[in-house]
């Protein structure tokens, strides 16, 4: 026997002879808007208590969800358990709204109700939800680097809902940046660019900690940088700064979400050596030595297409959500490149070197070294 189905206006009519009506959306589906007069029980906590919710097993229960098929599906369950009285209200709260009838918002304070409502996307995710939002909220990122790649990253992270930014960058702004950084304003030129970012980031999510660290990054500080982080994203434009990051997030086990542009092309890899000895690489398995200086030139040598840094670095954004949230597979031991001119993306598998002097399982860190040094040397 199938569950009754009344239209939106039936079960409004029932509700005002006595029937109870239960809304078994989500919180953050309900905080759009419910059906008035509906109580908010979600389908889960009904099924797993019905009598903690439900008076009697003959009284009359009308269930109203989204579109009807979750409250049709709770409702059979609730036939199963005994109850007699039942009825789905066809077309969910969706057609209850282009019916016209009255809606009301819950009781949400002032935080709860913004959380819901600027997260609501996150929260349809399975994969994300209502648990995975708040782990974001928990998160910290450092962003090391406020220009072409930690400017779009960290739009979107702070976007996304990550609770604290940490970005460092000793730079001010200037007209050049602007083609691709797109965290700066001219108004901002002049400025430090920590605190011309810090500036943006919080005016489009203010429930965020932006932390701003004016201050070059150097063997003497990045230990505390790293300091109470859960993942750092490199946005750095030079080798002598890429082997200290790499080197540090091995020390602290920390896991490294890189990428590097250069005039129309772009890569971007995970490096979670600290985490998985033996197993992921690190840089250094990557690029041992870095390349002689004419091999690689910075963004002020050999140019750049503007919306470049802003592939990369969206890139890098979404490996530090699935990091944060543990999902999908991220770009560990995989370097993706990609040749924006062709729009063609070519990925290659990066093993853990067993002799890697940084990472191989069993090795003690060494200690920071002299890393302009180092890079200055060609191979």
């Amino acid at each position: 026997m199938s569950i009754r189905e009344l239209t939106p206006e039936q079960a409004r009519l029932r509700h005002a002879d006595g029937a109870l009506l239960i809304d078994v959306r989500e919180v953050h589906e309900r905080a759009g808007g419910m059906a008035e007069g509906a109580i908010g029980v979600a389908k889960a906590a009904l099924l797993a208590g019905p009598a903690l919710h439900l008076p009697a097993l003959d009284r009359e229960i009308l269930l109203i969800c989204q579109s009807g098929k979750r409250s049709a599906d709770a409702a059979q369950a609730l036939r199963d358990a005994g109850y007699t009285n039942l009825s789905s209200v066809r077309g969910g709260t969706v057609a209850w709204r282009t019916a016209g009838l009255p809606l009301v918002q819950p009781m949400l304070d002032a935080g709860e109700r913004d959380f819901y409502d600027r997260y609501s996307r996150h929260l349809l995710l399975p994969q994300v939800g209502e648990s995975g939002q708040r782990r974001l909220q928990q998160s910290s990122v450092l962003v090391l680097g406020a220009g072409g790649l930690g400017a779009p990253a960290a739009f979107y992270l702070a976007a996304a809902g990550v609770g604290r930014l940490r970005i460092v960058d000793d730079d001010v702004v200037e007209r050049s940046n602007l083609q691709r950084q797109i965290i700066h304003t001219e108004a901002a030129l002049g400025t430090v660019k920590v605190d011309s970012a810090r500036q943006r980031l919080l005016a489009l999510n203010p429930h965020i900690e932006v932390e701003a660290i004016a201050e070059r990054v150097t063997s003497a500080n990045i230990d505390a940088l790293l300091q109470d982080v859960d993942v750092v994203l490199d946005g750095s434009d030079n080798f002598p700064l890429r082997y200290l990051l790499n080197d540090a997030c091995i020390k602290h086990a920390k896991p490294l979400v890189y990428a590097a542009i250069e005039r129309f092309d772009g890569q971007v890899s995970v490096f979670d050596a600290g985490r998985q000895r033996g197993v992921a690489p690190c840089y250094r398995c990557l690029f041992p030595e870095p390349p002689p200086p004419e091999f690689a030139p910075n963004c002020s040598e050999a140019g750049v297409l503007g919306v470049l840094p802003g592939l990369a670095g969206l890139m890098q954004a979404t490996e530090v959500l699935k990091l944060l949230l543990e999902i999908g597979e991220p770009l560990t031991g995989r370097l993706l490149r990609f040749d924006a001119l062709q729009m063609r993306f070519r990925e290659t598998r990066v093993r853990a070197d067993p002799a890697c002097p940084l990472c191989a399982p069993g090795v003690p860190f060494p200690g920071y070294i002299d890393y302009a040094a180092f890079c200055s040397h060609s191979p």
